[in-house]
């Protein structure tokens, strides 16, 4: 019994020792190839060092400005308020189950206006209270279309008056991008930035 006990207990430590090693980790500039050298200089012109999920794209040189083309607008250029911007992206993090998103997001969010109670419970899987309008219609949005993988006709109705349609597409395009951040990083098990704490327990809806 014992001695099966011990067998287990290995098994499980290096299986979650395995679930922790990050796959894709930084390329060394040396390991780079040309196409990854010029992309990687184009995404640190524009943003600075490489980091987290931009790391794992440069593997595809083609993909990863396009990528940040689409980050740069869908964050800081979309009819959504930085607020409703971060919380949407919040929402997707926490449907992937995504710790580094939610790490790198949780402060801007807080920031631009989100009550910390709407994020305490966003982050432990329960339906907030007392949101505002724009809240409540962006988060029956944005849950509905990750779960049901569509959109009721009542709650595309009251986004329409809300936000309009450019502001339903905008919408649609955050929840899109950091979905594929999101798969991006759990694919690659990028780890959290040094020191920084999980927020979020590992579930789905």
């Amino acid at each position: 019994m014992i001695k099966h006990l011990l067998t287990l207990v290995v098994c499980l430590t290096f299986c979650l020792s395995a679930y922790a090693q990050d796959r894709l980790p930084p390329i060394p500039p040396e390991k780079m190839s040309d196409a990854q050298k010029k992309a990687a200089a184009e995404y640190m012109a524009a943003r600075g060092p490489l980091s987290g999920p931009w790391n794992v794209l440069l593997r595809s040189p083609d993909l990863i400005n396009r990528q940040r083309g689409v980050s740069d607008y869908v964050r800081f250029n979309s009819v959504l308020s930085p607020k409703l911007s971060e919380f949407v992206i919040l929402i997707t993090a926490r449907h992937w189950a995504q710790p580094y998103v939610w790490n790198a997001h949780h402060p801007a969010a807080l920031k631009g206006g989100l009550n910390p109670e709407i994020a305490k419970a966003l982050a432990e899987g329960r339906r907030p209270h007392q949101m505002a309008e724009d809240e409540e219609i962006a988060y029956d949005f944005s849950v509905e279309l990750q779960r049901n993988h569509s959109v009721s006709d009542a709650t595309y109705a009251r986004a329409l008056a809300k936000f309009g349609e450019r502001g339903i597409v905008d919408m649609i395009g955050l929840t899109g991008h950091y979905t594929t951040i999101s798969m991006v990083l759990n694919t690659s098990r990028t780890g959290l930035p040094a020191g920084a704490t999980p927020a979020l327990t590992p579930f789905r809806w």
